[in-house]
């Protein structure tokens, strides 16, 4: 792959091929695995030629992104591609002056009969840079990959980029940061050992000795804003915000999202759903684990700076309780199941608009409060979440053979039977499951805090085009009983002119009919609104000055993840 000219955002490819001796057929994958959506790359592919022979070979489309060639002889062939690079996130590919990013799922060819053979990657990179790779590196600086999958598994980042190196329980790792301004290991210079410690938590987690890859890669773009991450069998690619970094909380916000993904070398990775063993990389596949999958490591991932001694309690609590409002603000959670969430990832989390909220819940949010749920239910019996979650790992992960709910079930009812019944029943419902009962067993309850004005149910904000717009509105709310649409400019309400967002709700007047002036496909109209009693604007999850002094040594262990103490035998049914 040549990005020697990064000015221009075009990676061009060529695949060489011993030569054939059948009919050529390859394929595009139209997905990266760890994001389930269909991107259909090919959108991105500007140039495709095969050659053999110095010829131009002709070529039969089969599909969007599938292909067949007839060879013309025993000559090797060449299949050329150049491919737009201007998408930047952790699943696309990106290429300016200062740096290139390769997610290979977006230029690698899978070629008939192919897959599992090993397979060669070749870089051409401007002067001074160098390319990040996690794949063994042979003598003459290209790296080999075992098959495709291990070719499609490995992020390329390349560029001017300084490498930090340092070892977790004698595993090397490696850390490279793209970013402008000051350095961030110059504002952070203890984040390192920071990471370091977030990954032995990982390793203890799963109760093992050393991670499960024999080297790691850490990617992070570091930009003005953006947050996202995506795993990797021996790396992950990052990328955060300045300004997120710059608030109270932004560090540890960092490391969770280190945490995350660095979890997910065993759970996804390598603990992985049956319906992703082997990946099908060009049609969406029904995954109704998601749950499990993500949902864990997302509940995992808020306690590791607790567990690791790098955040308090207090931090811990704040943050478990930002899930827990934005999970109980979301009317979309009385609509979709959480199985139902997992099952429909592909049409619906990847692809939000305005009434999602209204018509979905997050698998990561609401799989994240399960796992809480499961853990302190874990503990109520004496076991916990981590014991389940190796008893997989050591059962199916370590030997690569996939699971389904049913194996995820029948290991949560071995160490409490009871979920044999329970755990369907909260997959399956749209109802809550019993969060304060589990929280006041470690001495917490939620708080519902009101907002101090009334409800409008409009959801608005500037354009373009300096005018306020409705962006959203929420179901069953006064703004959509009062007949308003999706893209209405507001002008003003009881002839008091309307500017920005935070004008409205000083404006409202509670069960009292007010007239709203607003302007629709270039129409000015009138509409009666009337607004509600304030709603809840957020919860908060707050220690229970009521609760038995015994619950603050159960919450430190439950927020530490450590075990629960052994329980000893009633001497009444001691048996010699």
């Amino acid at each position: 792959m040549n990005l020697t000219a990064p000015h221009q955002p075009l990676v061009r490819a060529t695949l060489s091929l011993a030569a054939p001796n059948r009919v050529l057929r390859f394929r595009l994958p139209g997905w990266t695995p760890g994001s389930y959506l269909i991107r259909d790359y090919v959108r991105h592919l500007e140039r495709l030629e095969v050659w053999q022979g110095g010829q131009v070979l002709p070529l039969r489309q089969l599909a969007p992104a599938a292909w067949e060639v007839e060879p013309s002889g025993h000559q090797p062939i060449e299949i050329r591609t150049e491919t737009l690079a201007t998408d930047l996130s952790v699943r696309t590919c990106h290429l300016n002056g200062q740096h290139g990013f390769l997610a290979l799922a977006a230029l690698a060819l899978e070629v008939e009969g192919e897959r599992w053979n090993p397979h060669r990657l070749r870089l051409e990179l401007p002067e001074g840079w160098e390319a990040f790779v996690p794949l063994p590196r042979e003598a003459d600086g290209s790296w080999i990959a075992a098959d495709f999958d291990a070719l499609v598994d490995a992020p390329v980042e390349a560029g001017p980029h300084r490498e930090h190196r340092f070892e977790v329980h004698g595993v090397p790792h490696r850390w490279v940061t793209w970013e402008t301004g000051r350095p961030l290991l110059e504002l952070h210079s203890e984040l390192l050992e920071q990471v370091a410690a977030i990954c032995r938590r990982c390793c203890l987690f799963m109760g093992e000795p050393a991670p499960a890859a024999d080297n790691y890669l850490f990617v992070l773009h570091l930009l003005d804003e953006g947050y996202g991450g995506l795993e990797h069998d021996a790396s992950t690619v990052l990328q955060f915000g300045r300004k997120a970094l710059g608030r109270p909380d932004g560090l540890r916000k960092l490391l969770q999202l280190v945490g995350h993904e660095y979890l997910h070398q065993w759970n996804v990775r390598r603990l992985r759903p049956a319906e992703l063993t082997p990946i099908d990389y060009h049609q969406s596949v029904v995954v109704p684990s998601l749950w499990f999958a993500e949902g864990i490591t997302s509940y995992v991932d808020q306690l590791l700076p607790f567990a690791a001694g790098l955040s308090d309690e207090a931090a811990a609590l704040e943050d478990l309780g930002a899930d827990f409002s934005r999970y109980l603000l979301t009317p979309g959670r009385r609509v979709q199941s959480l199985r139902q969430s997992s099952e429909q990832a592909w049409v619906k989390l990847y692809k939000r608009d305005a009434s999602s909220d209204d018509n979905q819940i997050s698998y990561y949010l609401k799989g994240a409060l399960l796992a809480l749920v499961l853990d302190l239910h874990l503990r109520r019996a004496g076991s916990a979440l981590f014991v389940v979650v190796r008893d997989l790992w050591r059962r199916l992960g370590r030997v690569g053979r996939g699971y389904r709910e049913a194996d995820l079930i029948a290991a949560f009812a071995r160490r409490s039977s009871d979920l044999e019944a329970l755990l369907p029943a909260w997959l399956g419902s749209t109802e809550d499951p019993p969060f304060a009962a589990y929280l006041a067993d470690m001495g917490l309850e939620l708080v519902a805090e009101p907002a101090s004005h009334p409800e409008s149910g409009i959801v608005c904000q500037i354009d373009p085009h300096q005018v306020l717009v409705v962006r959203k509105l929420p179901r069953h709310g006064p703004g959509e009983r009062s007949g308003l649409e999706l893209g209405d400019e507001l002008l003003a309400l009881d002839g008091v002119r309307l500017r920005q967002a935070e004008d409205l709700p000083p404006l409202l007047r509670k069960d009292r009919g007010q007239r709203l002036l607003l302007a629709r496909r270039g129409q000015v109209m009138e509409l009666a609104f009337t607004s509600s009693a304030p709603a809840i604007e957020r919860w908060t999850l707050r220690i229970d000055p009521q609760a038995p002094a015994d619950a603050e040594e159960r919450r430190r262990r439950w927020l530490a993840l450590e075990p629960e103490p052994a329980r000893l035998p009633d001497p009444e049914t001691v048996r010699c």
